[in-house]
C-alpha cells in the first residue's frame, strides 16, 4: 500500500502543481472569450496536443463554428492544457466552461475522493455525453520484456519513468493504476512528469525507460515512438488479473484489443484496458445552448469522423453509458427526444 505521507503529497502536487498552459500563447485572446460567455462564445479544455484530447476538442470546436456559429453566435474553441485534473480546476474558476475529462476525474470530483478529498464534491460540473475509451498504452524499452504483461514493470524499479505532465489526468489515473497493481510509485520507480511530445523524444534518446501515454488510438506520441524505435519498444498488455485489479475500487475500465498495425509494425492485437472519456461543462451554461450543441454533434457524426476517427466511437444509443456525473438539463432535453431512457442517477437536482 503507498505511504499516507507520500500519497497526500502527490496528490496534492498533481492538483496545485503550477503549470504554464499552451494556450496562454496559442490563444492570447482566451480571457476575453471567457468574458464573452454570455455571447455564446465558450473556451473548451482539452489536454496536450501530442494525445487525443486536442485534435478531437478541435473536432468538436470546428463543427460548432461551421453549424451553430452562422445562426446561433453559438461555438466552442479548443485550447489545450494540462489535462483531466487542471480542467476541473478551470472549470471551476469559470476559466473555460466545456471540458474533456476522464471518467476517472470525474468520479472523483463528484464524489469529493481521491485528490479531490480535500474539497468539497464538485457539484458544479454536467456531463453532456461519453466521447471514446481512454486507452491505456504503457510504452516500455523492449529489453524489459518478460511475458508482455504490466508484470514487466517489476524490471524497472528505479527506472527513469514518464507518468505524463504534472497535474494531468495521465499522470494521476497512471500513478492510480500502478499502486492498484501493487506498485509504490514513487519508491519503485525514478518518475518524471513529461508531457506526451516530451515524453516521446525522451524514450527515443534513451532519457527515459518507459512512459504513460492513454488516448484513443492510434495516439500521435506512440506512432512518433514505436516510428522511431520500432520492436525496440512494446506497449503493455493488461491480463484479466491486471483488469480486475484494477477495477478493486471503481468499476471504470474495460477489455480493450488495441487491433494489429494500428501502430507502425504491430503485426499482433495488444490486449489493454480503456476508461470512458466524456464532454463536461459547468452547470451555469445556459439549457439551450447544451442542447444545440450536443444535437450537432449527433446530427453531424460524419463531419467529426472526416476530422477525426476516433469519433467512431460516438453513438447516440451509448452516449450515456457510464457517465460519472449528473447530466446537464441541455444534453438531458435532447435525450429524451432520441427516446433514451435516463436513469435517476444522471437526473441533475
Amino acid at each position: 500500500m503507498m505511504k499516507d505521507d507520500t500519497g497526500r503529497k502527490h496528490w496534492q502536487m498533481l492538483r496545485y502543481g503550477t503549470v504554464v498552459l499552451l494556450f496562454c500563447v496559442v490563444f492570447p485572446g482566451m480571457i476575453g472569450y471567457a468574458r464573452e460567455r454570455d455571447s455564446g462564445r465558450y473556451l473548451m479544455a482539452t489536454a496536450n496536443t501530442a494525445g487525443t484530447y486536442y485534435p478531437v476538442g478541435v473536432a468538436l470546436a470546428t463543427l460548432t463554428k461551421v453549424k451553430l456559429e452562422p445562426e446561433h453566435s453559438l461555438s466552442l474553441n479548443a485550447i489545450s492544457s494540462a489535462g483531466s485534473a487542471e480542467n476541473l480546476e478551470l472549470l471551476r474558476d469559470d476559466s473555460v466552461q466545456f471540458a474533456i475529462l476522464q471518467g476517472l476525474y470525474g468520479y472523483w470530483a463528484w464524489n469529493g475522493i481521491g485528490p479531490f478529498r480535500l474539497a468539497e464534491p464538485r457539484r458544479d460540473v454536467r456531463s453532456i455525453t461519453m466521447l471514446w475509451h481512454n486507452v491505456e498504452h504503457f510504452v516500455v524499452k523492449s529489453d524489459y520484456l518478460v511475458n508482455g504483461t504490466m508484470d514487466d514493470l517489476e524490471g524497472l524499479k528505479r527506472k527513469r519513468f514518464s507518468l505524463g505532465a504534472r497535474d494531468s489526468g495521465s499522470a494521476g489515473s497512471g500513478y492510480y493504476l500502478l499502486q492498484e497493481l501493487g506498485f509504490v510509485p514513487e519508491d519503485d520507480f525514478e518518475l518524471q512528469y513529461l508531457d506526451y511530445g516530451a515524453s516521446t523524444e525522451a524514450i527515443r534518446s534513451g532519457e527515459i525507460e518507459a512512459m504513460n501515454i492513454p488516448g484513443g488510438p492510434p495516439v500521435e506520441a506512440v506512432s512518433r515512438a514505436i516510428g522511431a524505435l520500432g520492436k525496440d519498444v512494446t506497449v503493455l498488455e493488461f491480463s484479466d488479473e491486471q483488469l480486475e485489479r484494477a477495477n478493486r475500487k471503481y468499476k471504470l475500465w474495460s477489455r480493450y484489443i488495441i487491433e494489429p498495425y494500428t501502430y507502425p509494425g504491430q503485426d499482433e492485437a495488444v490486449r489493454t484496458i480503456a476508461q470512458p472519456n466524456f464532454l463536461a461543462v459547468r452547470s451555469d451554461v445556459p439549457d439551450v445552448d447544451v442542447y444545440r450543441i450536443v444535437k450537432a454533434m449527433y446530427a453531424n457524426l460524419e463531419f467529426l469522423h472526416a476530422i477525426h476517427p476516433i469519433t467512431r466511437a460516438m453513438k447516440i444509443e451509448a452516449a450515456i453509458n457510464g457517465l460519472p456525473v449528473p447530466l446537464h438539463p441541455g444534453a438531458a432535453r435532447f435525450y429524451r427526444e432520441q427516446g433514451v431512457d435516463i436513469p435517476d442517477e444522471l437526473i441533475a437536482r
